[in-house]
């Protein structure tokens, strides 16, 4: 069977392949008669298997819908080689999910199988269950034209965000992720680093940012189980109940570390009723009336927590400043020509990146 044809196979010629005899000019991102035997060997499904790339494309790792039969799963993995040091580690990815369910976060897929074995597809890989549910971005989805339902489901962000802070980090598996010293003096080290890494012209703007961070590193919190990139766009809603909140995603960036953290993200991602868009632009459906305003979002996950949370705008200010540096990262790659066709609107961060940073610049410095 073709990699090419069929609505569940999809994405650019090269990108997802039948055999490695149909390898193209670059490495594949899927070679379908290595995962079918990977699928085989785990017990997953049986007979053809079909994919297309879903999710969010960019430089951040990939998702692929796949098929046999009636069975479906979601296989993620990283994107091609080189990558950043310490970057797209799914391994790890997958281990902290894994961890994080069994202290009881239950708002996650479930990991069937991973696969450290690099030779299978050039990088690791994990495989999860798929659920049917809608990702909130661009668009309201069914069920969220009353307003009183939108306002139920950022109740309900927060809440998942509070359960995850409420995960018990002295755990085994959450107390393997535990590192010694400060979290937040290691988030502004390690992405100055990156920053280092992954420019591809000067923006002083982030350098100035960066150095600001670093000189003014909040005291800690008592660490929690850190997701690192909260926000609407990165959870599912249940088909159907789209107040409640079935599963968070993403957590390539999790840790344990310092609660405002996330609630800083959270905050600098999204655009509140009758104010400007955030600076990423993602989920902009939460400016519709219904939505609760940010110190709405910050009240309720102080009241749903009990966590007093100062210093917010510093965590905001670190939020913008680590996306422009991973930003960029993904602008690098796309005009190294290692992003596939449907990538190209990587292409906007040769502007997004400076926008970025001064957005953070605005709010360290307000």
């Amino acid at each position: 069977m073709s990699s090419f044809t069929g609505p569940a196979a999809s994405g650019p010629s090269g990108d997802i392949v039948e055999t490695v005899a149909a390898l193209a000019s670059k490495p594949p991102l899927l070679v379908l008669d290595r995962v079918r035997a990977f699928l085989d060997e785990h017990r997953l499904g049986s007979g053809d298997v079909r994919a297309r790339r879903i999710g969010e494309g960019g430089g951040s790792n990939f998702t692929f819908l796949l098929e046999r039969g009636a069975d479906r799963y979601v296989l993620r993995r990283p994107p091609r080689p080189p990558l950043p040091p310490s970057a797209h580690d799914v391994v790890r990815e997958a281990t902290l999910q894994l961890a994080l369910r069994d202290a009881g976060f239950a708002r996650l897929p479930t990991i069937v199988a991973v696969a450290e074995d690099e030779t299978i597809l050039g990088v690791p890989f994990y495989v999860m269950t798929y659920i049917d549910g809608d990702v909130v971005t661009d668009e309201l989805v069914p069920g969220l034209e009353d307003e009183s339902t939108r306002r139920s489901l950022a109740t309900d962000l927060v809440e998942s965000l509070v359960e995850i802070h409420r995960a018990d980090v002295t755990t085994p598996g959450l107390a393997a992720f535990a590192r010694p010293g400060s979290y937040n003096e290691r988030q502004v080290r390690r992405f100055t680093q990156l920053w280092g890494i992954n420019k591809t012209r000067e923006i002083p703007t982030v350098e100035r940012v960066g150095e600001w961070l670093g000189d003014n590193v909040p005291a800690p919190l008592p660490e929690t189980v850190v997701h690192g990139d909260f926000r609407l766009g990165n959870t599912m809603v249940a088909r159907g109940d789209p107040s409640r909140i079935v599963a968070v995603l993403d957590w390539e960036m999790g840790a344990i570390g310092d609660p405002r953290a996330d609630l800083g993200y959270l905050l600098a991602t999204y655009s509140e009723p009758e104010g400007p868009p955030n600076p990423l632009g993602t989920s902009p459906v939460t400016a519709l009336p219904g939505f609760p305003s940010k110190s709405e979002l910050a009240d309720l996950y102080l009241a749903r927590s009990g966590r007093a949370v100062d210093s917010l705008s510093w965590f905001e200010g670190l939020a913008l400043w680590k996306a422009a540096v991973f930003c960029e990262a993904i602008y690098g790659r796309y005009v190294r020509g290692e992003l596939g066709s449907e990538d190209e609107r990587a292409a906007r961060f040769e502007e997004g990146v400076p926008y970025l940073a001064e957005a953070a610049a605005a709010t360290i410095f307000r």
